[in-house]
Parts: structure tokens; C-alpha cells; sequence
């Protein structure tokens, strides 16, 4: 079973590459930022280049800084940000248009047309998703409708579309392969996961060509071959995931009813419901958790658009830190007798409330209220939106048994915050060894196909625990501020239906 896999974690803000040993512990890194772009209040842009060559040159580091530059590297596994929508040409590769990014609201008006005209059932149904702007559907019928010629290019068959994952392996294999795997395509609001298909009625609706799609495969399966001229010998890519599914695969939550949140720049728990979906009467998402030997497992989400996101913008929006690592230290100073609330708003609310006019807004402000007081709101703000969450699927799913939290993500290294969601939530909270587990999953999905990594079971016995968080707050002054937060959430709202 000896072998290394080599991860790329394309995300939101950055790409990543990481060489995993067979001890399943990392062995090199690369990591690069790359440009937002915002052209307009709510619009969130990638460019297709920069997501390419980044993600190139950090591969690229991470096989230079592993042991014998990488020649134990079997193959590749890809997680990625997921819902975000490229188009470009299928003979030259090029791009139509910026990556609309899974954050990006442009389209809320026609989800609400659409939602006016009855469909949301429709979509629900099939899908497993709500009619919001978040899904990639109403991004490529944006791009087609917005895009001179670009309608009538895809008509004639001419264009592709695909998430960061198809984008990526186009880009790979030289243009031979344009594949997705079912977590990804889960997420289009274009692909029925009851018949794991593409589903003509629901493109019919958004006017998208079936033409446009890619090939959906397994998570863990073959997804061709990065060319020898990119790595310097050929390399078999084996797994791919969106990035909350391979996070889900990476802290092993492969029994029903297992839970991972992840805090990244957004917020998303999922939890495991086994071989059945869960039809959700609290708005949150049933998804495809993996697809493994033609066998699907599903998993209820809650996604939470800005948790990481919300320290990103004290540092670069506010100016009140001057890096992540300072928002700890100054929540632990702040006045024990202010209840600071902060609703990190700032494009829409995601899950429950699924309001996409919403916007930021902070209450409980006093004379004595400053940086320190404000810090903590936004690390409290992560733990908040996760009690909703976690309540809204414990609602639809009775048969949940799991009473821990586990966790991953860079927000996951404050024990400050990590110790508030143990608390708000009154649940132990699981951090484990192994930080990198969205990463890690992509890596298992690979190396498990390539043989050369074990099974689920061997795989879930080596995961291990760094941390485990108790919750010690009285469950009054829980209670307390969980009403205030509701409150502050409800006077966000851009509406009350």
C-alpha cells in the first residue's frame, strides 16, 4: 500500500497542492492567492487564468518540495470550490467569460421569477436544492444570456461548461477529458441525484444546452491523465470532490448521522444520511455526500456563505487586524457584559433563511462597544449561524444520533472560537490531527481507486483526534444568547416570509 497522492484543494481565495505520505500525514505544500474581483455590489468574479495557473505553479512546488521530487506520487485527487461556473470553448479552451464564483447574487431576481412561477418544487424535488443564486444553473443561463454570441455558440455545441473540478482536469488532460463527479454535479440545480443524471426538464426551464455538460462520473474513478510536460511524467487523476464532500470523506463521516463543519470562507455541515435522501422541511440541502462503486451517499447541508470571510474583512474592510491570528486575542479581552451580534451578511443569508437581499448588519452597540467587542462578535457569529444549522437537521432527521461536531478549516485553529461553538452548540466539538481534511479527502478518493490506500473502514480507524472541546456554558446564559442572535438575525432579514 506504500504511495503518495498528490491533493489539489482549489478554493475561493487560494490554491493549494498537498503531497500526502501513506500514513495518509502531509509531506509538502504549495499554496498561492489569487485576485477577487467584484465589478458590482453582490457580483464575485475569478479569472478562469488565474485559477489555472495557480493552481499549476502550486502543484508544481508542492511535487519540487516532496521527498524525490515528487516520485512517489501515484496520482492525483482534485476537491474544489464548489457551485462556481466557467464556460469556455471546446477546440481553443478559452474562457467566454470570468468565473462567476459561488458567492456571487446577480441572479437573484431570476431566481425570484422563477420561484413567482411556481418552479421551486420542481427543482427541489429533483434536485435537492433551492432556487437561489448560490447553484451553478442560473449562473451559465446568466452567461448565455448576458454574453454576446455566446447563446448561439453553445447551440451549435461549440462551448463547455464546467465547475472549478471539469475546468481543471480540461486544463490537465490537454482538452481530452471533460468530466465532473456527482458531488459537483450535485450542485448545479441541473442534475437529478435521484437518477443520477442531467435532467432535461430542469434545463429546459433555465434554457441551458445539454451540449454545454460534462461527463459525470464517481467520485473515486478514472478522470484521465495529467500530461507528462505539466509534472514531468504522466500522472492518472483518480478522485475528485467538491470541497464540503471531500471534507466529509477526509474526517471519515461515512456511518449515518456523522456530522463535519468546515470554516473556510464560508461555513458548511453536512451530515451523513446514509443510502436514502432526506427531504428537508427546514430549507436545508439534500446533496450527494459521495459516489462510490456506483453507489451514492447522501447527506443533508447547511451552508453558511461568510464564517472565514467575516476576518477577512476586519483585516482588509475595517482595518482592526492586522492577520487572522489576532482576532483571538482580542475576543478574550472583550467586555464579558456586552452582547455584540453580528449577522456577517455581506451576500445574503444563507441556510435556513436562504435570503439573498439580506445584508450585514451589527447590533447591541454601546458607547463602551470597540474593536475588541466587534472581534468577538464576528468569531461568535460562526457559531451562531452553526447552532442553526445543526438544529434545522436535527429537525429533519430524528434518526441523527451523532453528538459531536467535527471539524476542519482555518477558522478551527482558535481554540477561542472552537470553544464557543462547543458551548452555543452544547455539544463536544472534534478537532482532529490532520487539519487538512478536505484535502486529505481528495487524497483518499485517489488513492483508494489507485490501490495504493486502504479501505473506509482501515482509512476511519486512523483518523485521529488533536482536540476535543466540552461545552461550559449555563445552559440559561446559552439560551440567553441564542434568543439574541435570532433577534439580530430576524431584523436583518430583507423580508419575514
Amino acid at each position: 500500500m506504500a504511495g503518495c497522492v498528490l491533493a489539489i484543494d482549489q478554493g475561493t481565495t487560494s490554491s493549494r497542492a498537498i503531497v500526502f505520505g501513506e500514513d495518509f500525514q502531509p509531506v509538502s505544500v504549495g499554496q498561492q492567492e489569487f485576485p477577487q474581483h467584484f465589478p458590482k455590489s453582490g457580483w464575485v468574479e475569478h479569472s478562469p487564468s488565474d485559477i489555472w495557473t495557480s493552481t499549476l505553479r502550486v502543484c508544481r512546488e508542492a511535487m519540487e518540495n516532496a521527498p524525490g521530487n515528487g516520485a512517489d506520487v501515484a496520482a492525483i485527487g482534485i476537491t474544489n470550490q464548489r457551485e462556481t461556473t466557467l464556460v469556455w470553448d471546446r477546440k481553443t479552451g478559452e474562457p467566454v467569460y470570468n468565473a462567476i464564483v459561488w458567492q456571487d447574487r446577480r441572479t437573484a431576481d431570476f431566481c425570484a421569477r422563477l420561484r413567482a412561477e411556481g418552479l421551486e418544487a420542481k427543482f427541489t424535488a429533483k434536485t435537492g436544492l433551492l432556487l437561489d443564486p448560490y447553484f451553478s444553473g442560473t449562473k451559465i443561463a446568466w452567461i448565455l444570456d448576458n454574453v454576446d454570441g455566446v447563446r448561439a455558440r453553445a447551440e451549435r455545441g461549440e462551448l463547455a461548461f464546467g465547475t472549478v473540478d471539469s475546468w481543471l482536469i480540461w486544463h490537465l488532460t490537454e482538452g481530452e477529458v471533460h468530466a465532473t463527479d456527482a458531488t459537483n454535479a450535485s450542485r448545479t440545480l441541473i442534475y437529478n441525484i435521484h437518477d443520477n443524471a442531467w435532467d432535461a426538464e430542469l434545463c429546459e426551464l433555465l434554457k441551458i444546452p445539454m451540449s454545454l455538460l460534462p461527463v459525470v462520473k464517481d467520485s473515486a474513478d478514472d478522470f484521465g491523465v495529467a500530461k507528462a510536460d505539466l509534472f514531468g511524467r504522466e500522472l492518472p487523476i483518480l478522485g475528485v470532490a467538491g470541497d464540503q464532500q471531500a471534507a466529509t470523506v477526509g474526517q471519515a463521516c461515512f456511518e449515518p448521522g456523522m456530522v463535519k463543519s468546515t470554516y473556510g470562507t464560508g461555513c458548511f455541515a453536512l451530515m451523513n444520511t446514509g443510502a436514502k435522501p432526506v427531504a428537508s422541511a427546514n430549507r436545508m440541502l439534500t446533496t450527494i455526500a459521495y459516489r462510490l462503486n456506483g453507489e451514492t451517499t447522501y447527506a443533508l447541508e447547511g451552508s453558511i456563505f461568510v464564517a472565514g470571510a467575516a476576518v477577512q474583512w476586519l483585516r482588509d474592510g475595517v482595518g482592526l487586524i492586522e492577520n487572522a491570528a489576532d482576532s483571538q486575542a482580542l475576543a478574550e479581552q472583550a467586555d464579558p457584559n456586552q452582547d455584540v451580534y453580528l449577522v456577517p451578511a455581506f451576500v445574503g443569508l444563507g441556510a435556513p433563511y436562504w435570503d439573498a437581499d439580506a445584508r450585514g448588519a451589527m447590533f447591541g452597540l454601546t458607547r463602551n462597544t470597540g474593536p475588541k467587542e466587534i472581534v468577538r462578535s464576528v468569531l461568535q457569529s460562526v457559531g451562531y449561524q452553526t447552532s442553526d444549522l445543526i438544529s434545522a437537521m436535527q429537525s429533519d432527521w430524528p434518526d441523527a444520533h451523532s453528538p459531536v461536531l467535527r471539524v476542519d478549516g482555518g477558522m478551527t485553529a482558535s481554540d477561542w472560537t472552537m470553544q464557543f461553538l462547543s458551548d452555543i452548540l452544547g455539544a463536544p466539538v472534534d478537532r482532529p490531527t490532520v487539519a487538512e481534511t478536505t484535502a486529505l479527502g481528495a487524497a483518499w478518493l485517489a488513492g483508494s481507486r489507485a490501490g495504493i490506500w486502504p479501505g473506509q473502514k482501515e482509512f476511519s480507524a486512523k483518523w485521529k483526534l488533536e482536540k476535543r472541546f466540552e461545552p461550559h456554558l449555563d445552559q440559561d446564559r446559552r439560551e440567553q444568547l441564542l434568543a439574541g442572535w435570532k433577534d439580530a438575525v430576524r431584523r436583518t432579514r430583507s423580508s419575514l416570509d
